[in-house]
């Protein structure tokens, strides 16, 4: 089953982050139409008319929520539920995601072609992902969570009358998938990802 996602999504990964241990791929997988994904320094160049934003709490950056707003304010229009998959009627078309470790991300941000698009930051939200990285919190989201978050959240600034009804779900198939064979070897509470502070 292949997803048609209401946005183009474009992941920049690491040349240092491992096929295997990113989740950058579940997305790929499951939306091929519709997701890229980039070895660093390979960026596209970005069309400004496109309404490009990248996912990264980077200088200025906004909510989705806000962005929303802005973009109705200025067209004076709002996406009508049956029309939400059509990008034309979104206040976004593509969004950018940095595929890295969070130290690894900021040197990736330093890049002039992504400082150059307006950030975007997610609300904050429990990771259930169960690879461990070092001082860092347990709302610092896999990549395919913040995909999925990300969709959700435009889904619901752009519908408000509509409820989210789980049409994105099935987006963390391969996750849950892999989250399940791992709690089927380890102990939840033994895992050191879920040990991080929330904070």
């Amino acid at each position: 089953f292949y997803f048609q996602l209401p946005i183009k999504i474009d992941i920049i990964k690491h040349c240092r982050e491992i096929d295997g241990k990113s989740t950058a791929a579940h997305v790929a997988l499951l939306a091929p139409d519709d997701v890229n994904v980039y070895t660093y320094p390979c960026i596209p160049d970005y069309d400004h008319s496109e309404r490009v934003v990248l996912v990264y709490p980077g200088n200025g950056a906004t909510s989705l929520e806000n962005l929303c707003n802005i973009f109705r304010e200025t067209v004076g229009d709002e996406p009508s539920p049956e029309k939400v998959h059509t990008a034309q009627e979104l206040p976004i078309s593509r969004a950018v995601f940095i595929d890295s470790t969070w130290n690894q991300s900021r040197g990736i941000y330093k890049d002039q072609r992504l400082r150059a698009l307006p950030c975007v930051v997610l609300e904050s939200r429990v990771s259930q992902f169960w690879r461990h990285q070092k001082n860092s919190p347990r709302w610092y989201l896999a990549t395919v969570e913040a995909v999925y978050q990300l969709l959700v959240e435009l889904h619901t600034a752009t519908t408000k009358d509509e409820e989210y009804q789980g049409q994105y779900d099935n987006l963390l198939f391969l996750f849950h998938y892999m989250y399940s064979k791992i709690h089927d070897l380890y102990k939840h509470e033994d895992l050191q990802a879920y040990k991080r502070p929330l904070k």
